[in-house]
C-alpha cells in the first residue's frame, strides 16, 4: 500500500524519520507543522491543527501542492509534561487530535495512524505497575495532564471507529524516542537506576518508531487498536532482573526475563504489525570525547 500521507509533526524528531521511512517506501507525503521541514525537499503547509477550518483545509487541499489524501499520521503535539501548563497541554493536544480525526472522518480519509503514549501504563510508576512486564492489557492509568489527554484521545478513537466501520485508527504507545546522537548520554544513569526508573529503562529509536508507523499504517487492522512500540532493549547495562528487584521488589514478574530485556511488551505490536526493532544503543561506538555532550529529550 502507497498514497498521499499527510504527516503533522514532521519537523520533529520522530516525525523527521517517519517521512524518511515512508518517502523510501513509495508514499507521498505532505509534513504539516508550526515550522519547515529541513529538508527543502518535503513539501510542508505551516498551519493551527487547533483551529479546525486550518486543518480541514490541510487535509483536503492545499493549492498545487496535494488534492487527495490516503492517510493521515498525526504525531504533532506538545510532547511531553511538564513543558507548558497544564491546562495549555491538555487542551493543545486534546484539541488538536479531534480535529485531525473529525477531518480525517469527514474528509474519507480512512487510514489514521497516531501517537499516543507510554504514559498510559501509569509514568512514571510513583504507584508500581500491576505486573512486569507491562502491556496492552494493563488498564490505562494517566498521571498527569499530557497523559490524560491521550487518555481522552484512545477513547475518541474508539467511538470515531464504531461511528465508521470503514476507519482504521490505530495508536501507537510509544516509548521515549531517541536518535542515535542522543546514546552519548547513556553513561550517565549507569550508576543510579533511578534516574531511568520513570519508563521501565525503556527508549525506542527513532528509525524503529518510524518502521512501526509505517507497518500501522500498511497493515489490514478494521477499527481502533492500540500497539505498545518499544525497542527490545533497556538503556541499562545492568540486567533487567536486578533492576526489577531493586525498584519494583514487591511488583509480579509474569514472564521469564532476559538479561536486558524491555519492560515494555511489544509482543502485540510483534504479532499484529510484525514489528521487530533493529536499531540500538549497544551497537553504536561512541567516541569517549563525545560521551554525555547531549541531553536526552
Amino acid at each position: 500500500m502507497t498514497g498521499r500521507a499527510v504527516v503533522t509533526g514532521g519537523s520533529g524528531k520522530l516525525g523527521r524519520a517517519v517521512i524518511d521511512e515512508l518517502r523510501a517506501c513509495g508514499w507521498r507525503v505532505v509534513n504539516i507543522d508550526r515550522v519547515r521541514h529541513p529538508d527543502p525537499n518535503v513539501p510542508t503547509v505551516i498551519a493551527d491543527l487547533t483551529d479546525l477550518g486550518q486543518v480541514y483545509e490541510a487535509i483536503n487541499a492545499v493549492d498545487s501542492r496535494f488534492r487527495k489524501v490516503d492517510a493521515l499520521i498525526h504525531l504533532a503535539a506538545i510532547p511531553g509534561p511538564g513543558l507548558r501548563t497544564n491546562s495549555s497541554t491538555f487542551l493543545d493536544n486534546l484539541t488538536t487530535t479531534f480535529n485531525l480525526f473529525t477531518a480525517a472522518a469527514r474528509s474519507g480519509v480512512n487510514k489514521v495512524v497516531w501517537a499516543s503514549s507510554e504514559t498510559l501504563l501509569g509514568i512514571p510508576f510513583d504507584v508500581p505497575p500491576p505486573y512486569l512486564p507491562v502491556d496492552e492489557k494493563c488498564p490505562s492509568r494517566p498521571e498527569s495532564s499530557y497523559s490524560l489527554a491521550k487518555h481522552l484521545e484512545e477513547t475518541m478513537a474508539a467511538e470515531f471507529a464504531r461511528w465508521n466501520p470503514a476507519l482504521s485508527i490505530t495508536g501507537l504507545r510509544l516509548s521515549n524516542v531517541l536518535d542515535e546522537s542522543d546514546y552519548r548520554t547513556f553513561d550517565e544513569f549507569q550508576s543510579d537506576s533511578a534516574k531511568r526508573r520513570w519508563n521501565l529503562w525503556s527508549y525506542i529509536d527513532s528509525r524503529d518508531g518510524a518502521r512501526a508507523v509505517r507497518l500501522a499504517l500498511e497493515a489490514s487492522l478494521p477499527g481502533f487498536e492500540t500497539f505498545i512500540i518499544a525497542n527490545s532493549d533497556t538503556v541499562m547495562h545492568r540486567g533487567t532482573l536486578d533492576l526489577v528487584r531493586e525498584q519494583f521488589p514487591e511488583v509480579p514478574i509474569n514472564r521469564e526475563l532476559g538479561e536486558n530485556q524491555s519492560l515494555l511488551c511489544i509482543d502485540k505490536a510483534r504479532g499484529s504489525l510484525g514489528f521487530e526493532p533493529e536499531f540500538g544503543w549497544r551497537a553504536v561506538k561512541i567516541p569517549a570525547d563525545q560521551v554525555n555532550m547531549v541531553e536526552l529529550s
